[in-house]
């Protein structure tokens, strides 16, 4: 199957050149971007010399669709709602790694402060958490974010028990910085970020209603969520500390069952027996999650991490590529952590 990429040289742009050009049966064909258009992506990126030695293009959605089967858009959020119409037009399969169609017009307009996209293209996009999906049957995936993929995936296992408190569900979620982007900004400059730790939009991070709205479809009385967002001094990685209070009292192995029941069968999310760090999944496709419980509080304290450019971003997209077209799940994505 033949691929684009717009957005190519963004960090999820280049995390999908790299981790496509390990699949079996995809072939990224074309690259788009609107600065360095002309170059060769393996000069302005000499890592990639050998892996992507194409010339990057400008946008243009009719070349796209003779070309190819499938655009991945990683770009930031604001540019994919502008280009999506035209695809949906010709039915022609998306995957969208921004915010752009993860949300309803009301509610995108309010945390993104942009002009969303037209109601009849977001009715079209799937929000795909790759892990409850069904990929199978959708041409137009929007792909979760990243804090919101750590949240979600630590949490859901607790949703249908009737021993949690959902009214306390307090989540403290860390990222390194590429999860900012390559634009640059005071607050992501080297001298405020390095040997620093910095708490950032606190009560009003995008994330916050795709949680809670991902998160109602596992309990319809779930409603709120307290959460907060500080920025790590590290390249990559996301770890959310997620605290609930359990209306009754339970034991580790009660919890440990309760996320076996969940995880058991899915590849890309691995119990641990203690607390998971971010060396565990950096540079790969897995979220490990871990839990600890204070008997005296009744509070519950779960663990999940993940890098934020594979499966909070790259990685879930192509995982959600092979399961729409049915591609095993795992094609592309089996590289181990780099730990160090």
């Amino acid at each position: 199957m033949k691929v684009a990429i717009v957005g190519v040289s963004g960090y999820s742009g280049l995390e999908l050149v790299r981790l496509l050009a390990q699949h079996s049966q995809v072939q990224v064909v074309s690259i788009h971007a609107t600065k360095e258009v002309g170059a060769l992506l393996s000069d302005l990126y000499p890592h990639l010399k050998g892996i992507c030695d194409l010339e990057i293009q400008p946008f243009d959605a009719m070349n796209i669709m003779q070309n190819t089967d499938l655009v991945f858009m990683a770009t930031p959020s604001g540019v994919a709602k502008e280009s999506s119409a035209v695809f949906v037009e010709n039915d022609f399969p998306v995957i969208d790694l921004s915010g752009d169609h993860r949300l309803s017009a009301e509610d995108y307009q309010k945390w993104y402060g942009k002009t969303p996209a037209a109601s009849k293209v977001l009715e079209k996009f799937t929000y795909s958490l790759a892990e409850f999906t069904n990929a199978g049957t959708n041409k137009f995936i929007s792909n979760p974010g990243c804090y919101a993929t750590a949240t979600e995936l630590a949490l859901i296992p607790l949703l249908g028990s009737d021993k949690v408190d959902l009214d306390s569900v307090i989540v403290d979620a860390k990222s390194g910085l590429t999860g900012a982007g390559k634009k640059l900004a005071e607050s992501s400059h080297f001298v405020n970020v390095h040997d620093n730790y910095v708490t950032y939009k606190l009560n009003e991070h995008q994330h916050i209603p795709e949680i809670v709205q991902a998160l109602k479809k596992f309990n319809p009385k779930f409603d709120h969520i307290q959460f907060s967002t500080s920025l790590l001094p590290i390249n990559r990685g996301i770890m959310a500390t997620c605290y609930v209070r359990m209306s009754q009292h339970v034991t580790k192995e009660e919890i440990h069952q309760l996320y076996q029941a969940t995880y058991g069968d899915k590849v890309f999310v691995r119990l641990q027996q203690s607390l998971p760090n971010l060396h565990d999944v950096l540079g790969s496709n897995f979220t490990d999650i871990g839990f600890a419980y204070n008997p005296v509080t009744k509070i519950l304290t779960v663990v999940s991490v993940l890098d934020n450019l594979v499966k909070g971003a790259a990685g879930q997209a192509v995982q959600n590529m092979n399961l729409a077209f049915g591609f095993a799940e795992t094609d592309g994505l089996l590289s181990g952590p780099s730990y160090l």
